[in-house]
């Protein structure tokens, strides 16, 4: 499995019951603290492992950084959070790489397995499926609101408690109860995993957009018009396939579309297992709503 549906890892088969998935992903800091930054690169590039169905067991360091700049003692900083993490995910952290940049980048290369019959991928929805969505969007707006000094700290802190998050559990209970297709929700926001999820499966999705779960704060950012630039370029690369209702506030249109570090997955699932995943979910600790179901509209996203 490579480019061709637009799915979260690479896989290659090994052999007939087992294949090596593959990633990597690093990004700019959004937050100011060094540990928390290095905290949520690395629950993002592992979550990539988790949405395809794999279990991670290795893992490299991708860094970029001007450490004539800035010295060491912030590049330390953010290598102990990605470290720290990864530990907590029960994965071996065996270097890495570094370069000398003028802005500091900071991710992993990910290794992990999966049984080629449990590949879980974007392109196996089925018209009737639900879809459920776990981890609150609000990401971006709100670093966003934090860049420009103009987020609570309690919003702040919610947002980045959100993204430290690992999505083991989540994965976890995705595979124990047979969800059908999946994904993780990060930088193309809600509407754009979900477009990429409709293609791959030659489907369309409903999405109700009053049961998107949203975190704390992130409603009224929106409002005041904290957006990044990637929902703007989000909302402009899904217009075509996304039928609004016209009770959708602006507002809630634009955090479809907010880019999300660290998200959640979307789950394709049955309907009759769609109850014991949510309460599965929620006994594990993991935030996750009910949001919509799969149509027989193929490549076409109605919010209601």
């Amino acid at each position: 499995m490579g480019l061709e549906t637009g799915d979260d890892a690479a896989v290659y088969r090994l052999r007939g019951d087992l294949a090596l998935v593959q990633t990597v992903d690093f990004f700019t800091p959004i937050v100011d603290d060094p540990y928390a930054f290095g905290q949520i690169a690395a629950a993002n590039a592992l979550s990539d492992i988790y949405a395809m169905g794999g279990t991670p067991f290795l893992a490299l360091n991708v860094v970029c950084f001007p450490v004539k700049k800035l010295g060491t003692e912030i590049l330390a900083e953010i290598l102990r959070g990605g470290a720290d993490k990864v530990a907590e995910a029960g994965v071996a952290l065996a270097g890495g790489h570094t370069v000398e940049d003028d802005v500091p980048k900071y991710g992993l290369a990910v290794s992990g397995t999966v049984h080629p019959d449990a590949i879980l991928t974007n392109a196996t929805s089925r018209p009737g499926n639900r879809l459920v969505l776990t981890k609150p969007l609000g990401t971006g707006v709100i670093t966003t609101a934090i860049k420009a000094d103009m987020c609570p700290e309690e919003v702040a802190a919610a947002a980045i408690a959100s993204m430290q998050a690992l999505n083991a559990a989540a994965a976890r209970v995705m595979r124990e109860v047979g969800a059908e297709a999946g994904t993780d929700v990060t930088g193309f926001g809600l509407l754009g995993h979900a477009l990429e999820m409709a293609v791959a499966s030659k489907v369309g999705l409903r999405i109700e957009a009053a049961s998107v779960p949203l975190l704390p704060g992130a409603l009224e950012l929106a409002r005041m018009g904290l957006l990044p630039g990637g929902a703007h370029a989000n909302a402009r690369h899904v217009q075509e396939s996304v039928r609004f209702a016209p009770g959708v506030p602006p507002e809630l249109r634009d955090l479809l579309a907010d880019p999300q570090t660290s998200g959640g997955l979307l789950m394709a699932v049955a309907p009759e297992k769609t109850s014991e995943l949510l309460e599965r979910l929620h006994t594990a600790g993991v935030t996750a709503a009910a949001i919509g179901e799969v149509t027989d509209e193929s490549g076409i996203i109605a919010v209601t």
